[in-house]
């Protein structure tokens, strides 16, 4: 009898041992399912970074969709001063060659020409030069949208009329520091330049021809700033923007910088100042430092090129105000009464001050780096 008891107590733990294996492969089938979805999603948590990370990389070449670039290209500036100042000197080359400099009957013709030497330099830069580039050109040059557009057009009319005073005021200041003396009333000094142009005395009174002159300035400016169109496009469409990375200051000193050599053929040739020298070219490069920091500040206010465009039209409509209220038979030394003689720097660089403790040139909101367009 206790024979067949021992047997059963024997087979007892086979019989419970079954059991166990079949729950432990159960919980063994059990955890490998749940490890199964969480080796899943550890593939799916390391897979999400590349996929998402995709984009930036097919983003990356649309960085350079904005309006001042992360650095400044130096060759491109290097090759656009050098292409600016080499083809001035090339239209220019005529008034050398035969010695009779600004006296040459194709002056007229070759000067307007030479306005347009920049804006030729710094296309050829955009499209052949500079890399990345720009993009959208038009827009990085200021040309084009005017947005928005009621700022840029009131502002193209405060730099019309703005430069317009600052030669003005420039002349009268000369007149108060006894540099110049002035014929507000008969106005014989251009009396006496009507008389030599015309033997025929003419039907209008000179004072009306002054005024008329006075106000033809505004339409005078919008004929200029065709011309001046091909300067603006070079020095503060495309300079000044492309040296923003240094700073407000650094581009737009050394923009201007640039822009008074560039005058050095006509300089060199007795150009506005009657200065054939060195001197002559320091001269046209302070004053264009100072006038191109007012011109820059509408294009940095802006983010348009046509109110700098129209102003310098206007400035040049300007130039000869001294010849209308100067008196007869007195003279007026350039260097000091000229539209960027000395005395008219002074009137600048006050302007410039109010500017300054105004904080018009921190306002660049056209300029801000934006992120690329998607």
């Amino acid at each position: 009898m206790s024979a067949p008891i021992q047997s059963d107590q024997t087979a007892a733990p086979d019989q419970t041992a079954a059991p166990d294996r079949t729950a432990a492969l159960d919980r063994t089938a059990a955890l490998d399912r749940t490890a199964a979805p969480d080796r899943t999603a550890a593939l799916d948590r390391t897979a999400a970074p590349d996929r998402t990370a995709a984009p930036d990389r097919t983003a990356a070449p649309d960085q350079t969709d904005t309006l001042i670039p992360a650095r400044v290209p130096w060759t491109a500036v290097t090759i656009f001063i050098v292409m600016a100042c080499g083809l001035a000197w090339l239209v220019a080359l005529p008034l050398w060659l035969d010695g009779s400099g600004l006296a040459n009957p194709f002056a007229g013709l070759l000067l307007p020409v030479i306005m347009f030497t920049p804006g030729i330099a710094a296309l050829f830069v955009v499209f052949m030069v500079q890399r990345p580039r720009p993009r959208p050109v038009t827009e990085y040059l200021g040309l084009w949208p005017l947005r928005p557009a009621g700022r840029t057009i009131w502002m193209t009319v405060f730099g019309i009329f703005g430069s317009a005073l600052v030669v003005i005021a420039g002349v009268f200041l000369a007149a108060a520091l006894g540099l110049v003396q002035l014929d507000l009333v008969s106005f014989s000094g251009f009396a006496q330049v009507v008389q030599a142009a015309s033997p025929v005395e003419s039907p209008i009174p000179v004072g009306l021809i002054v005024l008329l002159q006075l106000l033809m300035i505004p339409v005078a400016a919008i004929f200029n700033g065709l011309f001046a169109l091909g300067e603006e496009i070079g020095w503060r469409g495309w300079l000044l923007p492309t040296l923003r990375p240094l700073g407000t200051w650094p581009a737009l000193l050394i923009s201007g910088a640039v822009w008074g050599f560039w005058h050095s053929p006509l300089i060199l040739l007795g150009y506005n100042f009657g200065q054939p020298n060195l001197l002559g070219v320091g001269l046209m490069i302070g004053g264009c430092v100072l006038y191109g920091v007012l011109l820059g500040w509408l294009r940095l206010r802006t983010g348009s090129v046509w109110p700098a465009v129209f102003a310098h039209g206007a400035f040049n409509a300007t130039a000869g105000f001294l010849l209308l209220v100067v008196a007869a038979d007195t003279s007026a030394d350039p260097v000091s009464t000229g539209p960027l003689g000395w005395v008219t720097w002074i009137v600048m660089a006050l302007v410039i001050a109010v500017l300054v403790l105004t904080g018009q040139f921190r306002t660049q909101p056209a300029l801000q780096r934006r992120p690329a367009r998607p």
